[in-house]
């Protein structure tokens, strides 16, 4: 495939580096457009090494191949990592004051941006409707992430790393399966719609310091998320206890305990238009039904070994409260998961059949769960289960991406 890499001029130029690499690296045939600005962080020689290819900004250049016009025309995917706030102005508004500019002027295939900016920038009116009008001319504008700045500042408007940036931007060429929606891309077909993930594990606090939790590290529910925002949706991901980076796009509501998570969802969901809610979560099943206001001491006295009886209580059953509330409505959609170990009375799959039967969501993902399998790993097998048929998806073994990307692919239609 022939890729044309824009960089702009902003301190993020330097992971464009990365992004040409990862491109490279996967067969495909880049050209490096940066604009004069970008050239001032990252020099010519640089992209040319990195490219193969001769590299300029001008379109006096080779003017017999008249490079302005040729390069949008021949490519495959127009890629523009970082595009800063001036690039997103001048491309709304169809400027075409340099070889960049030209190049998205004369592109017929898909275009991808991916901002990077500071969080005042970002979130101006005026950036805000430049966006807005690319997107309804079908330009993919990929979400800044949230995070350090330059300097001491923080918040939206950083570049997202370099391996969401090329998903997203291969994701735009990958056209849709089948249906109404055929000539759309993958990288769409959320668009529109709101969609809330939860991910981590829950802990119920025993005393100050000692709380019941699990092993769960939020990847699988962070990666659905950063897929579901991949593909245009809006996303609330309501966080319990996740030591990661917020995927691009999406929207943190940190929480801590089940009852929390539970008034997170909530009130999202009371609030209106939550297409989807996929309980990636691990949620206890129960917490201590009394509070310890200081450290619970062990005793010391000779011969004493005694040690306190924790009386536990029932958490809500966050799933089966979402599926009871909506009354049969055809929305949201909602996914629950099921970590199982098996046991005496039936297999993963047996017990998770048992679950979706009683639970009532509209698709069920089963994971084996155990001693380094699942939790906090890179890579896990999925099985996805649907009521009213025996029929079962098994994802993987893959990465928590696959797994995340097949929940989309089945769900994103039957919101549509």
């Amino acid at each position: 495939m022939r890729v044309v890499l824009g960089v702009s001029g902003g301190i993020a130029a330097y992971k464009a580096c990365s992004v040409l690499r990862l491109l490279t690296e996967a067969g495909h045939e880049v050209i490096v457009v940066p604009t004069a600005a970008a050239l001032r962080f990252v020099g010519a020689p640089t992209w040319e090494a990195l490219s193969g290819r001769p590299v300029s900004s001008e379109v006096w250049d080779d003017v017999p191949l008249v490079p302005h016009v040729r390069l949008g025309q021949e490519a495959d995917l127009v890629l523009v990592a970082p595009a800063t706030a001036d690039l997103l102005a001048r491309a709304a508004h169809g400027l075409a004051d340099d070889l960049l500019t030209s190049t998205l002027l004369t592109a017929r295939c898909p275009v991808v941006l991916a901002p990077a900016m500071h969080t005042e920038m970002w979130t101006h009116p005026a950036t805000g409707a430049n966006v807005a009008l690319l997107r309804e001319r079908g330009v993919h504008v990929v979400e800044p992430a949230s995070g350090r700045l330059t300097g001491a500042d923080t918040g939206p408007g950083r570049l997202p790393d370099p391996e969401e940036i090329v998903a997203a931007a291969l994701a735009a060429v990958t056209p849709a399966a089948t249906g109404d929606d055929a000539g759309r891309s993958a990288a769409d077909d959320l668009a529109g719609r709101h969609v809330v993930v939860t991910a981590g594990g829950t802990r119920e606090p025993l005393d100050p310091v000692r709380y019941l939790g699990n092993r769960s590290s939020g990847k699988q529910g962070y990666a659905v998320a950063a897929e579901a925002a991949r593909r245009g949706a809006r996303v609330s991901l309501v966080g319990a206890n996740v030591s990661l980076e917020t995927p691009a796009g999406c929207d943190l509501v940190p929480v801590q305990t089940a009852l929390e998570l539970q008034r997170a969802v909530d009130r999202l969901v009371d609030g209106g238009g939550v297409d989807a809610v996929v309980m990636a979560a691990a949620v206890a099943d129960f917490r201590p039904a009394h509070y310890a206001e200081s450290k619970i001491k062990k005793t010391h006295g000779e011969g004493d070994d005694s040690a306190p009886t924790i009386e536990l209580v029932r958490n809500p059953d966050i799933l089966a409260g979402l599926v009871e509330r909506r009354a049969g409505a055809a929305s949201p959609f909602l996914v629950g998961f099921a970590a199982e170990t098996g046991d005496g009375t039936g297999d993963v799959l047996a017990l998770a059949r048992a679950k979706l039967e009683r639970k009532g969501c509209d698709l069920l993902v089963a994971n084996e769960v155990g001693d380094g399998r699942t939790f906090g790993q890179d890579t896990t097998t999925a099985h996805l289960l649907r009521p009213g048929t025996e029929e079962v998806r098994t994802v993987g073994p893959g990465d928590k991406a696959l797994v995340a990307a097949a929940i989309w692919d089945h769900a994103a239609p039957l919101l549509r």
